[in-house]
């Protein structure tokens, strides 16, 4: 007669899969709580004692780490020697292995979980099972995941065995599922101890989405979310309406939220293709979208809204008129989802805006490896910013240069943006040189120089990008400085009065 180990956490469906091994004639070994669960349902079981000989110990840590486990587990079929070390020791086969692991995920992510929780919950016996019953597929099905119960008793049904590929196929995402339950577990223990830097970098992450295609539509590609899910995120936001996100809609939206956290008063972002086109802040949210269209109407078509208050009617209305990919909030009135849900393309999004903080590391890829870095949030306090000039900023000035010292930040560097105290209305994004920027910002901000300031996200290197800003009506500038030739962009500064105000760190963004 062939066994099955069968030991979970997650007893969803375990009572029908194990019958169905039952009608196969396959005999049951089971442990603790889902012993209990299976005896209740009628199926006869043996304990792990009956067969190893040894109680469990340890408040169940010592259980199924026996060799009459793991031999029958390891053995090889195929080897004369295996077979006959088995016989010796009276180790019988066990060809099916049915395992899910001690919720340590779902305990750390108790708000009030305790380190004595947490290692309670580090499961030693069943990924030694899996692992072996994995490693010995030739021979041994192991199943980890409920979703797959279906198919290992259909392939018994039909053939009375399931087929290699099949036991493959399981072996290989039980390593998956050990080597992410791991990575928990090493993250865990890691930032326990505070070691920033470690000598391996595990990670892991769960599928949220395949996607149609990728940055182009000739590549392939797939969305995959934190195994610990982080709240303000493109990932965890809720789709109301709208067709299914892209890969490029993804980025961008990505980007979006990562500029509306700098804003606590009512904010609407507009972006395009990673670069904002529009920022704009006011006393309601409908005005804020105002200032963040009137920004540039041109750009705006076809990119992201970020909204950082409740969209309603009146704010819905004139979104409606536009051609737009997302729009997301913290959430839609009824009347305002009715109207903007016409249009059956648009994504309408939820997110939640009341936890902003992350303190994640970014990680992006390059070819054959990972770069690791901290999120660009320092704090930043405009009064305590060095005026570098004769002049000093107004508090006019000042708010606005602080409003568009948050809006640089996430421009494409070189970056330079021109606003007043509630709107952008000129960004230079991604150009080669500094002054290539100022020159575009500032013919975007063409007539509505009113209260125009100007940011640069990194120090000016010559003083001609504050000399073609002065001439063009920018009457101050906010800038990190540290340049040798500091004292040539101050000086022309002075020359045409302008305040200039240096706040000791860059932002640059690629």
């Amino acid at each position: 007669m062939t066994r099955a180990l069968i030991s979970v956490s997650d007893k969803t469906g375990v009572v029908e899969f194990t019958k169905g091994l039952v009608q196969a004639g396959v005999e049951i070994i089971s442990t603790g709580g889902t012993k209990k669960v299976l005896d209740e349902a009628g199926i006869p079981t043996l304990s792990i004692d009956e067969v190893t000989g040894f109680p469990e110990m340890m408040d169940g840590r010592v259980k199924t780490l026996h060799p009459k486990i793991h031999g029958g587990l390891l053995g090889r079929r195929d080897l004369t020697t295996h077979m006959d070390a088995m016989k010796a020791h009276d180790i019988q086969p066990i060809d099916f292995v049915c395992v899910n692991l001690y919720p340590f995920k779902e305990t750390i992510s108790k708000p009030d979980v305790t380190e004595a929780d947490a290692i309670e919950n580090i499961d030693i016996g069943g990924p030694s099972m899996l692992r072996s019953a994995s490693k010995n597929f030739q021979s041994v099905t192991v199943v980890v995941d409920p979703k797959d119960y279906a198919l290992v008793l259909a392939e018994l049904e039909s053939n009375q065995a399931t087929s290699l590929e099949t036991r493959k196929r399981l072996a290989a995402k039980v390593f998956r599922h050990t080597a992410a339950y791991d990575a928990l577990i090493a993250d865990y223990l890691t930032k326990s101890v505070n070691d920033v830097e470690p000598e391996k970098l595990t990670l892991t992450y769960d599928l949220k989405q395949t996607l149609r295609y990728g940055e182009n539509s000739h590549q392939t590609a797939a969305f995959y979310q934190d195994a610990l899910p982080t709240a303000y995120s493109i990932a965890s936001a809720h789709q109301l309406h709208g067709k299914e996100l892209s890969y490029n809609n993804i980025k961008d939206a990505d980007a979006a939220i990562r500029i509306a956290r700098e804003f606590t008063e009512p904010t609407v972002v507009a972006l395009k293709h990673m670069n904002p086109c529009g920022i704009g802040s006011g006393r309601t949210i409908s005005e804020a979208y105002q200032f963040a269209y009137e920004a540039d109407p041109t750009s705006i078509f076809g990119g992201i809204l970020v909204a950082n208050r409740e969209v309603d009617l009146a704010t819905a209305e004139e979104m409606h008129k536009l051609f737009l990919e997302i729009i997301i909030a913290p959430s839609f009135s009824k009347e305002a989802f009715d109207v903007l849900s016409n249009k059956k393309n648009l994504r309408l999004m939820t997110l939640d805006f009341s936890n902003q903080v992350n303190s994640q590391p970014e990680m992006v890829s390059v070819l054959g490896g990972l770069l690791v870095q901290e999120q660009d949030v320092v704090e930043e306090i405009p009064e305590e910013w060095e005026v570098a000039t004769d002049r000093k900023p107004s508090a006019e000035e000042l708010r606005a240069l602080a409003f568009a010292w948050k809006a640089v930040k996430h421009v494409k560097s070189n970056a330079i943006v021109v606003a007043n105290e509630h709107q952008t209305v000129g960004v230079g994004a991604g150009q080669m040189n500094r002054v290539g920027s100022v020159k575009i910002a500032l013919e975007e901000a063409k007539g509505r120089m009113d209260g125009a300031v100007l940011a640069s996200d990194a120090y000016f290197p010559m003083d001609d990008s504050v000399e073609y800003a002065a001439q063009h009506g920018i009457k101050a500038i906010v800038q990190p400085g540290g340049s040798i030739r500091d004292k040539d962009s101050i000086a022309m500064a002075n020359k045409y009065g302008v305040a200039m105000v240096f706040t000791g760190i860059r932002h640059f963004r690629h």
